[in-house]
């Protein structure tokens, strides 16, 4: 099962589902066979893998999204209501109304009212249904409900136990006006095959003694447990997400990973209910770690072990004695493999993106660990110009060709690309967005620092730039500027830096610390901490930034980029989306007029289409045309792309 407009990922049947395919037509409002009454809308459609054409199972008002097979071979999978008339004949009712309304007027009395890119305003609320290709039977498992099952499409997803008599979903748990907002873990239980739903009752909160944030349930093989993660604090994302064992029988809530000092991002069951497999950062990489469930009783004396590290590995599963899951690193674009668990190694299975690296030449790849903050050690990758040494020693070393420079007596020119988060990390992993081989492609040594803040280096270092942004992990970035200076060549005139959301932040914070760097970009950065709150999440700020607007201004202003205006002086390129609602565009604004007014060279590109990521094909190939333009233009090399196209609002190579 599938989603198409705007697509999701598959769900692959059990063998009870898989015959159905062949016979099933559409379910919903317009009946089995009939033509699509909502063509615009996503709907789930099947298709059997041994051929034929897919077939659409749903045809909904709002769409449905997040397909999950049951064991028995029943489809579930999650549907946006509107609160005001939950069913499918009513909002259908409801949405046909609204959509004749001239008025567009959007009206809340919540704190949270967008998210991301969209509003929240309308009501819709997703609830999970349940088909029967057997008999076509459709139930809706949360009747009424009326929560946030959950903002981005990852977590619309639901676990099913193995008897197929019970569900478990991440759903919100705070009530309006959702001050704040926390996220939790649901039970349900699931009628019977041909059992009517009447008199279901309302899902179960599994954790009511814990007010945090919990996420992401996993039943285990024998239906025994239910591993889930949970945050001990509200409001601050970067939290450790620990792992917890929900036993079934007793109700008993069992720590996993209560003294490890690393985040679980995501964990499912091996093969049997002895093991749980998990993915957790590990300095820049990422591994796979395993647990035994039988030391659950002391978990401080059996810590995760690693099984596979290198690269950056996607969440597991279990394939007889080995593991499938993805794999990436900063030279090779996500692919499938194999892990053997001996070894550790990754054998790839799919090579999908070989004929379009095929012609590509990319440059070297290198670690290295530099005194940053506080003579902390920091690390950094840098991603080397194809064809030139990695290690050129001293400065003095020639650049090279590319980008219009020529060898001789000046050293490397250097692009630092600044990670967004704060709480986010460069790792070893293949970028789309900000592809570091697109700069050095250009004759450009690239600088990716883990700075002070970033995850993966454990909680301290991660907690150590709250209440203070600009403080560490600018240091931490000049420190990297330094020693790329004395160690690797780089040209003290000829050096930019760019970076997005918190890098922009960040870079932005340096504008007025600093000219040493030739240029800059600032894409979709904070520049102002005050108006920062007309964002879509407000709720932690005091701890992140430092104050709150009430009180301690003087707090919250310390670290604020836009106090700093009257020190600006390196040319600044500022890049925003029109439906960013995470750093409202307004942030690019403010300080492109402070550029303008001040008479200092900048550039402002706006996408009206796209949010936080520039994320559709021509605006991301008119965004990197953009960037390395604006870095070529003062770095001294030759713009390929956007030059002499001011006037040229279409972009593009």
């Amino acid at each position: 099962a599938f989603l198409r407009k705007p697509g999701g990922p598959p769900a692959p049947a059990p063998d009870a589902g898989a015959e159905a395919a062949s016979r099933f037509a559409g379910l919903g409002l317009g009946g089995p066979g009939a033509g699509p009454r909502f063509p615009d809308q996503p709907q789930v459609y099947l298709l059997d893998l041994s051929g034929g054409e897919a077939a659409r199972l749903t045809d909904l008002p709002l769409g449905a999204g997040a397909p999950v097979w049951l064991p028995d071979g029943r489809l579930g999978f999650s549907a946006p209501l509107l609160a005001q008339a939950p069913t499918l004949a009513g909002t259908a009712a409801l949405a046909a109304e609204r959509a004749k309304d001239p008025v567009s007027a959007r009206v809340t009395e919540d704190r949270v009212y967008r998210f991301w890119d969209r509003w929240l305003t309308e009501g819709r609320v997703e609830h999970i249904l349940l088909l029967d290709l057997a008999d076509d039977r459709l139930i809706d498992l949360t009747p009424g409900w009326t929560r946030w099952l959950g903002l981005s499409e990852g977590g619309r997803a639901f676990a099913a136990a193995p008897d197929s008599g019970e569900i478990a979903f991440e759903a919100c748990r705070s009530t309006p006006p959702h001050s704040p907002l926390v996220f939790g873990v649901y039970r349900q239980a699931v009628p019977a095959r041909g059992a009517s739903a009447e008199g279901l009752a309302e899902p179960r909160l599994l954790h009511p003694e814990h007010p945090g944030p919990a996420m992401r349930p996993r039943y285990s093989p024998d239906g025994a447990w239910i591993v889930y993660g949970l945050q001990r604090e509200i409001g601050f994302y970067a939290d450790p997400v620990r792992l917890m064992a929900f036993e079934r029988a007793s109700g008993r809530h069992r720590p996993l990973t209560e003294a490890w000092d690393n985040s679980a991002e995501s964990w499912t069951f091996g093969a049997d209910a002895t093991r749980l497999l998990l993915v957790a950062q590990e300095g820049a990489h990422n591994a796979v770690w395993a647990i035994d469930l039988a030391a659950v009783e002391a978990p401080a004396d059996h810590p995760p072990r690693v099984l596979a590290r290198g690269g950056w590995l996607g969440e597991p599963r279990p394939v007889g004695p080995r593991l499938c899951c993805s794999h990436q690193s900063l030279t090779e674009p996500p692919e499938l493999a194999l892990l053997d668990l001996e070894t550790g190694r990754p054998e790839r299975l799919t090579r999908f993106t070989e004929p379009a690296m095929a012609d590509l030449a990319l440059g070297a790849v290198e670690e290295v660990f530099f005194a940053g903050a506080e003579g902390d050690r920091v690390q950094m990758y840098l991603v080397h110009p194809p064809e030139l040494p990695a290690d050129p020693g001293p400065a003095g070393v020639a650049s090279g060709t590319a980008g219009g420079r020529q060898p001789g007596a000046r050293g490397r020119s250097l692009v630092h690309l600044v990670h967004g988060g704060p709480h986010g990390v460069f790792g070893d992993q293949w970028h789309w967005r900000w592809n570091a081989h697109a700069f050095a492609a250009r004759g450009h040594l690239v600088a990716l620092v883990n700075f002070h803040g970033s995850t993966g280096f454990g909680e301290a270092y991660t907690r150590s730039i709250l209440g203070q942004w600009g403080a560490r992990p600018a240091a931490d970035l000049q420190a990297a500027t330094d020693w790329l200076i004395a160690e690797r060549g780089v040209d003290p005139a000829r050096m930019a830096i760019a970076g997005g959301s918190y890098g922009g932040y960040l870079v932005s914070w340096l504008a007025g610390e600093t000219d040493r760097f030739a240029c800059i970009v600032n894409h979709a950065g904070v520049s102002d901490f005050q108006t920062q709150f007309a964002s879509d999440i407000t709720q932690g700020r005091r701890k992140s930034m430092g104050g709150e607007l009430w009180e301690d201004l003087a707090g919250l202003d310390r670290f604020n980029p836009i106090r700093r205006a009257a020190s600006f002086r390196s040319p600044m390129l500022v890049i925003h989306g029109e439906k960013d609602y995470r750093v409202p565009y307004n942030q690019g604004l403010v300080i492109y007029n402070v550029y303008q007014a001040r008479g200092l060279p900048a550039r402002l590109v706006v996408y009206a289409d796209e949010n936080h990521w520039i994320l559709k094909p021509r605006n991301s190939r008119h965004w990197y045309g953009e960037v390395l333009d604006w870095i070529e233009r003062w770095l001294g090399g030759q713009a390929l792309y956007s030059a002499g196209a001011a006037a040229d609002s279409t972009g593009g190579p």
